[in-house]
């Protein structure tokens, strides 16, 4: 099941669970805990009163009360410049949140980017840290889970890698407008090209299906998007649950792909070509049986483009990136 980046309220999702960031004493006192807390109202206090205390990297599980979700998973994020093994710590919150998750059979649940506040976590470091937990945890259980952040400045990105993209999107990115002034078009018109045979007119529908010289040879239209997506499958020697957790779809959606008559849409195709790590030959290859393809035209095409020829396939890496450049992300649930 999927993962996504998205902005929102944590309060307001209609999962089945979410986490929230806590202390030792299930206080209230602090940002989003404050915040779960007021709303929730004075039951869930009442509740948290007769909890254990939790070390870092523990979590606990209780009502949600007045909240839209069935649960709130408390967990206690570590300091950094504080605690001890403040990264591994980190990694505890997620996992044992996700596993509290699962026992009480949730199908999705919310998490903030825990400890990346006044706990001092650098932002990128802690999205990092969370979509590696969060992968491998789906790799092998069914849940929709989301990291839920108040606005895009909450997700940042490697300085390094930001970096690097934009001077790939400066280099490579080339506006409709541009594109226009390169090919010589006239504002409102495009230019003509510089050589065009007359055109054939045709008098009827027969007429054109019988013409000899009209390339319609249907026994030879190319291998199908079915058959050579499942083909790359095979000779990468993964099975279909890889294929479909690592470009982040539903397996219900990866279902509907083996139905020749399903067209996914180009952002699905192009999370299984990164899953099946193709490079830009092949991913073109696959797009066109679907009549799609890489345009220069088009931010998400470059920044996707940018991590094919680069060799990394890392769709959380991609989709942070993504998220960061106010685009949509790889990866999709069943409709």
């Amino acid at each position: 099941m999927p993962l996504y980046i998205i902005r929102d309220d944590i309060t307001m999702m209609e999962t089945d669970a979410i986490v929230n960031p806590t202390d030792e004493f299930f206080s209230g006192s602090g940002g989003t805990d404050y915040m779960i807390h007021r709303i929730a109202g004075e039951e869930l206090e009442h509740e948290c009163r007769d909890l254990p205390l939790l070390k870092t990297g523990q979590c606990a599980a209780t009502g949600a009360y007045n909240l839209q979700c069935r649960y709130i998973i408390h967990t206690v994020g570590p300091i950094w410049d504080y605690d001890e093994n403040p990264d591994e710590l980190l990694r505890n919150c997620y996992r044992n949140s996700l596993n509290a998750a699962k026992e009480r059979e949730c199908e999705s649940v919310a998490f903030p980017l825990i400890s990346s506040g006044t706990f001092g976590c650098p932002k990128d470091t802690a999205l990092t840290i969370a979509t590696e937990e969060i992968s491998a945890f789906l790799m092998h259980n069914d849940m929709t889970v989301y990291i839920v952040v108040y606005d895009r400045e909450a997700v940042e990105v490697s300085r390094e890698l930001m970096g690097n993209i934009k001077e790939y999107i400066y280099e490579n990115y080339v506006s409709i407008r541009e594109e226009n002034i390169m090919m010589g078009s006239i504002p409102g018109e495009l230019r003509a090209p510089s050589c065009v045979e007359e055109p054939v007119i045709f008098e009827s529908f027969d007429e054109l299906c019988c013409n000899k010289a009209l390339p319609l040879d249907f026994d030879n239209l190319g291998e199908s998007f079915q058959h050579m997506l499942f083909r790359k499958i095979d000779e990468r020697g993964i099975s279909d649950s890889d294929c479909y957790n690592k470009a982040n779809i539903d397996r219900r959606l990866f279902s509907k792909l083996k139905n020749p008559g399903y067209t996914p849409n180009k952002k699905t195709v192009l999370a299984l070509c990164i899953a099946l790590e193709l490079n830009i030959e092949e991913t073109e290859e696959l797009l066109d049986t679907l009549g799609y393809s890489l345009s220069k035209s088009i931010k998400f095409d470059v920044i996707i483009r940018y991590f094919i020829e680069k060799g990394i396939f890392n769709i959380f890496t991609i989709n942070s990136v993504l998220f960061a450049n106010d685009q949509q992300l790889l990866g999709a649930k069943a409709a």
